[in-house]
């Protein structure tokens, strides 16, 4: 299933004061221009051989008086996260191979639009260097090359230091993710983890920088951000269980037997995770438990490792809060008295003593807190628009302003404790990503870089809109979209619309290069903001959970039928697309409304909703039920995924064009939601149109792992939304 992604920017690369957990992941993305040729024209099933056909097996299963029939429930092979039965392996190569056999034709296409993307990344593109303690840090990339290279110099100057070089160490794996980087307080020793496998299990190992050599393996089940210890004699970590849950966290001393490090914490509900975190002034660790709605936090000095944890306040259910650390005080951000949070101090000596020094507001959404030694920084949001304000400890205050009317903008990574200037992520759907440097003093933004796009971009052939469209119940939602000038708005255009929808997250307006082959080829490309993530304030989160998730899929219509009425597009003429519970945002909307769409591209998509609900054993299951509700116990719940799972509504009917993609790795959507779905549909629909299932056998939930294999995939879906649609 899916899990909720953090709600700090994508820019900020610093660790959080509350741990937050995995993203989910998120949008056809990142990184346009050039018309390649003409669509070849689509694939039909007339013209390709049978597809598979899953074997139809009696199984069932009970509960509140209702029986559901759950004939491909073979797929699951029951020595998971182990897949080794041949004749679910077999079924998932039949769906590639006639995957591959579908998408020969549109080979030179796929090629096009690859090559357009990859001309649109700096081959040697780099990061801009970061002061943290006496060196400055920063990633590169070399032409060609999948993955990053990690160096660092001394902050007066010197050579630079390759430290980590991520395609060596990528080398002979098909999978390969960096997942912490953390380089101890005296500078000497580099704490950094990998998965090579997309299982999302990372081995953690530390480094001799001056020899470069890994002197020790410290867990290959960490999941999570690693912090040293203030005399860099330990290390603290998160591992995972079985089920891929970060239940403890841990601090190994170097040079012990990592196998007895003592434990920290460890969490005993089946529904909490644990996370870790560093404050901002770093005085303290931060050990962070919750679950989607509920947060738990305790301090620990990093000045002591063996220190009793401080608890900041016992978990109470729906309360989130997070605690940062500067000028002798606690600084936290909580829901306690308000749904768009307020911002409270509290003394270390009786954390549970709450100030407040921002009170909530109905206008202004805080999503996020970092307390510097001269500022609180402090994220919000203001009409579905992203702001940061400063906040001397005296009370002097001012918002940063930015350049344009409709934007997204983030801190960025800020490691030290009291910077002369901040760094700031800038992008909207029209400019590309920005990094920016903030001097509070003068108030001005300096521009450090831009980025660079070789095969060239020119945003003044690019028109942007932000939307609000009636919903049915009277809700006006928003929607943002992006188009090449003159697009015709009479309805004969296509429209690649996109949503998530889940977990309070917010699908920011910002810039995609990739996105730009579609604009090129006459599309406009829309995000519908629906409920369920927090565009407009955390109540609109609620707007779209558990009891009330009707109103996201209702949402998502009613934002095409609304586009419709403006002109983007007409019935038929929208390829539409989501990714994990954004997938299962697919499957009940091709259930609902299958006359709207043209295609619909549903990656690693959560729509085995009441099975995986009410399996325990599976991964993060409990954790999941205050998001989606507990079928096992509550038969409202139970009656309410029953009503839009996507798995259980397949039916006779015609149905559009459709994508599937899953990754046999994932932990997160295990492999037979697709895979079960697409079956179910293949046995159910009444229509010639074309419906693949593409399983990565060698990634997760994330799908290929270099930068250009990334674009591979993308390619893949944009050719067969531009077949469908013609």
């Amino acid at each position: 299933m899916p899990v909720g992604p953090s709600i700090y920017s994508p820019f900020a690369d610093s660790a959080a004061a509350r741990p937050a957990p995995a993203k989910p992941r998120l949008p056809l993305s990142d990184s346009a221009l050039s018309d390649g040729p003409a669509p070849t024209g689509p694939t039909t099933p007339a013209t390709l051989p049978p597809p598979p056909i899953a074997a139809v097996r009696p199984h069932a299963g009970t509960a509140h008086g209702i029986t559901i029939e759950d004939p491909y429930h073979w797929l699951k092979d029951q020595a998971y996260p182990k897949v080794e039965q041949p004749e679910i392996l077999d079924y998932l190569k039949a769906e590639n191979t006639y995957f591959e056999a579908a998408m020969t034709p549109s080979a030179a296409l796929v090629d096009t639009l690859f090559e357009e993307m990859k001309g649109r990344l700096k081959q040697d593109d780099r990061s801009v260097p970061q002061a943290d303690g006496d060196h400055v840090y920063w990633w590169a990339f070399q032409t060609g090359g999948q993955y990053r290279l990690w160096y660092r110099r001394p902050l007066g100057g010197g050579a630079d230091q390759l430290i980590l070089d991520e395609t060596a160490e990528a080398a002979g794996h098909d999978y390969f993710r960096a997942g912490a980087l953390a380089v101890s307080p005296d500078g000497r020793l580099l704490a950094w983890s990998a998965d090579t496998s997309g299982a999302e299990r990372f081995t953690l190992r530390i480094r001799d920088l001056a020899t470069g050599q890994d002197i020790e393996t410290v867990s290959t089940v960490i999941n999570g951000g690693v912090v040293w210890s203030a005399d860099s004699t330990q290390v603290a970590y998160t591992e995972v269980n079985d089920n891929w849950r970060t239940f403890r966290a841990r601090a190994h001393r170097l040079g012990s037997d990592p196998d007895g490090a003592p434990t920290l914490y460890e969490e005993a509900d089946q529904g909490f995770r644990v996370g870790l975190g560093r404050t901002q002034d770093r005085r303290y660790l931060v050990i962070g438990t919750g679950d989607n709605q509920t947060d738990e936090v305790r301090l620990v000095p990093t000045a002591d490792f063996g220190a009793a944890p401080l608890l900041v306040s016992p978990r109470r259910i729906e309360r989130q809060y997070r605690v940062d650390s500067a000028q002798g005080s606690l600084w936290i951000l909580t829901n306690d008295e308000h749904v768009n949070f307020r911002i409270a101090r509290a003394d270390p000596a009786t954390p549970d003593r709450w100030e407040t020094v921002i009170a909530g507001s109905d206008q202004v959404y805080l999503t996020g807190l970092s307390s510097f030694a001269r500022h609180l920084a402090i994220s919000e949001r203001v009409d579905g628009l992203d702001q940061i304000r400063l906040r001397a400890y005296d009370g002097d205050e001012h918002r940063i302003p930015f350049p344009e009317a409709s934007y997204t903008a983030a801190l960025g990574a800020n490691p030290d404790y009291d910077p002369p200037r901040y760094r700031i992520g800038y992008t909207s759907m029209v400019t590309p990503v920005t990094v920016f440097d903030y001097d509070p003093v003068a108030r001005t933004l300096e521009t450090l870089k831009v980025q660079e796009i070789p095969s060239g971009y020119d945003p003044d052939r690019y028109a942007t809109e932000r939307l609000m469209v009636p919903g049915r119940d009277g809700t006006m939602l928003p929607v943002s979209v992006v188009y090449a000038k003159g697009f015709p708005k009479d309805g004969s255009g296509p429209l690649f619309l996109y949503a998530y929808g889940a977990y309070g997250h917010a699908i920011p307006p910002s810039f995609s290069t990739t996105r730009l082959s579609l604009l090129d080829r006459g599309f406009a490309f829309a995000i519908a903001h629906v409920r369920g993530g927090d565009d407009l304030g955390y109540d609109w989160y609620l707007q779209g959970k558990a009891k009330q998730r009707w109103n996201t899929f209702h949402d998502f219509v009613d934002v095409a039928k609304g586009l419709i009425a403006a002109g983007f597009a007409a019935p038929g003429r929208i390829a539409i697309n989501g990714g994990s519970a954004g997938g299962e945002l697919m499957g009940v909307v091709a259930n609902t409304d299958p006359d709207l769409w043209g295609a619909v591209i549903a990656d690693v998509p959560f729509v085995d909703v009441l099975n995986t609900m009410q399996d325990e054993s599976l991964p993060l299951t409990p954790g999941e039920w205050p998001e989606w509700g507990n079928p096992i116990t509550d038969k409202a719940a139970f009656d309410l995924i029953l009503s839009y799972s996507p798995y259980e509504n397949v039916r006779a009917q015609a149905y559009p064009p459709m994508l599937i993609t899953g990754g046999l790795n994932d932990p997160r959507v295990t492999y037979w939601e697709p895979a079960k779905w697409a079956a179910r549909l293949r046995a159910a629909k009444t229509d010639a149109n074309l419906l693949l299932l593409k399983i990565n056998m060698g990634a997760g939930h994330g799908g290929k792992s270099g930068r250009f294999d990334a674009l591979q995939e993308i390619a893949e879906a944009y050719v067969f939304a531009i077949n469908q649609l013609g």
